[in-house]
């Protein structure tokens, strides 16, 4: 009892280094406890005991020294040119096998080091890596310019920037309420065609930068004012006609824009479709615009004209002082359903009155009665 009491106490001293050559001694020598070695700590495969100092068991618990009768079994050395496998947890009364000493620390086990790949397949792959670094740097740049030319006005862009075509700036357009259970004109419920809508808020509104004009407001006007522009040995003839086709009411819209261009637009309406027609017919607007306005010249019609967005079930006749529709004025007249438009144009002096904003005018107009 008394041997096996002192050898935890000569445990915790420091023992000499044994010689390099010194194996550890087999069965017969006095047991090294280790009841109590924590088993669920494999040992790391990287870490390379040294040689020259045994294996440490200051951390040994003091706990019941392993019995005296039960030797250390020897085991066969592990081949120095194989890599040591990952140790397993060692059961309790086992040692750790080692019968040859171990290289030293700084050295390391040659089975560790990863075999190094052959230059050329290193060069392979580094070359793969750059060119897709390159690939996808690229292809970032594209994506990121490609989505912020779509962003941006054709002005923008350089080398697409073009100067404005001469449209005017006009707001955003919008039928007006109808009242409850009216139909729009060309709705099949709407068999007559007429516009259900208060007509003054189907003209259409003045563009940016327009000065109004202080007589056609956008309110109702006489018919004195609308056969005002016509020419004078024509009036009295044309407001015949208008008393005579159930004329209900007439609203207009005027203005001058920076450049001098000067705009008039009137809607006429009537008691039916019929009338609208039948006015459209007596004052001969088709080949020619029939009753001639206060012009000094008289204007043909305009051939380059193809109804571009033109709505369906409505007719409409332009003319200019050309058969080209160029000019100093331009007029048309829109029939839709029991309404009639007349949208003039017009330039003082020399200056040609330009034919796409007139178009313009007269596309949304004819989209607005429609």
């Amino acid at each position: 009892m008394t041997e096996q009491t002192a050898a935890p106490t000569a445990a915790t001293e420091e023992p000499a280094a044994p010689a390099p050559e010194q194996e550890i001694p087999s069965a017969g020598a006095e047991p090294v406890p280790v009841t109590d070695v924590q088993a669920a700590e494999p040992v790391p495969v990287t870490e390379s005991v040294p040689a020259t100092e045994p294996v440490p068991v200051t951390d040994v618990q003091a706990a019941e020294p392993v019995p005296a009768t039960e030797p250390v079994p020897a085991t066969e050395p592990v081949p120095a040119a194989e890599p040591v496998p990952a140790a397993e947890p060692v059961p309790a009364g086992e040692s750790v096998p080692v019968t040859e000493p171990l290289e030293a620390p700084e050295q390391g086990l040659a089975a560790a080091e990863p075999v190094p790949a052959p230059k050329s397949s290193r060069r392979v792959l580094r070359a793969v890596a750059r060119w897709t670094a390159a690939v996808l740097v690229l292809g970032g740049l594209g994506t990121g310019t490609a989505l912020g030319i779509t962003s941006m006005e054709r002005t923008e862009v350089p080398g697409l920037a073009t100067e404005g075509d001469g449209r005017w700036d006009y707001p955003e357009l919008s039928l007006p309420a109808l009242p409850a259970g009216s139909p729009r004109p060309f709705n099949e419920a709407n068999v007559a065609e007429i516009h259900h809508a208060d007509l003054r808020k189907l003209l259409i509104p003045a563009p940016a930068g327009a000065t109004a004009d202080k007589k056609l407001t956008g309110g109702w006007v006489s018919t004195t004012q609308f056969v005002s522009e016509f020419r004078k040995d024509k009036r009295g003839e044309l407001t015949q006609l208008l008393d005579d086709s159930a004329l209900r009411h007439i609203a207009a819209r005027g203005w001058t824009m920076p450049d001098g261009t000067r705009s008039k637009v009137y809607l006429l309406q009537f008691n039916s479709t019929a009338y609208a027609q039948g006015l459209r017919d007596d004052t001969y607007v088709s080949s020619t615009p029939g009753i001639p306005l206060d012009w000094p010249t008289d204007l043909q019609l305009d051939e380059s004209w193809n109804a571009g967005g033109k709505v369906p079930e409505t007719a409409v006749y332009a003319y200019g002082e050309t058969k080209t529709g160029k000019g100093r004025i331009h007029e048309a007249y829109i029939q839709a359903g029991d309404t009639l438009a007349l949208v003039i144009h017009s330039q003082q002096g020399k200056k040609i009155a330009e034919q796409i904003p007139f178009r313009q005018t007269l596309i949304l107009q004819n989209q607005l009665l429609g």
